[in-house]
C-alpha cells in the first residue's frame, strides 16, 4: 500500500469514527460530557469493532445497504459514549 491510499484510509476512518460517533451520542439519552475528540475516537473503534462483529455473524456484506452492520456499529458506539460519560461522571473526578 502506498502512501496515498494509507493517507485516504485514515481519512476515511475518521470521517465513518464522526459519523458513528455522532450517531451514538444521538442514542444515548441526555447530555454527555465528553469532548468532540473522544466522540471520534469511540466512533472509530466502534466501527472497526462492530465491523468485525458483523464479519464474525456473517452479515457484513450484503445486496446494498449494510443496515446491519451498521447498527452494530451506532450500537456499539451508544455504549462507548454512554461508559465514558459515566466514568468521567462520577464523584471525586
Amino acid at each position: 500500500m502506498e502512501i496515498d491510499g494509507i493517507v485516504s484510509a485514515i481519512v476515511i476512518g475518521v470521517v465513518i469514527g464522526v459519523v458513528i460517533g455522532v450517531l451514538g451520542r444521538l442514542v444515548v439519552p441526555g447530555r454527555q460530557r465528553i469532548g468532540v475528540v473522544w466522540t471520534i475516537l469511540v466512533g472509530i473503534v466502534a466501527a472497526l469493532v462492530g465491523s468485525w462483529v458483523a464479519s464474525a455473524f456473517d452479515v457484513a456484506d450484503t445486496d446494498g445497504v449494510d443496515w446491519v452492520e451498521w447498527l452494530i456499529q451506532i450500537g456499539l458506539a451508544a455504549v462507548g459514549v454512554a461508559a465514558l460519560d459515566r466514568s468521567r461522571s462520577r464523584p471525586g473526578r
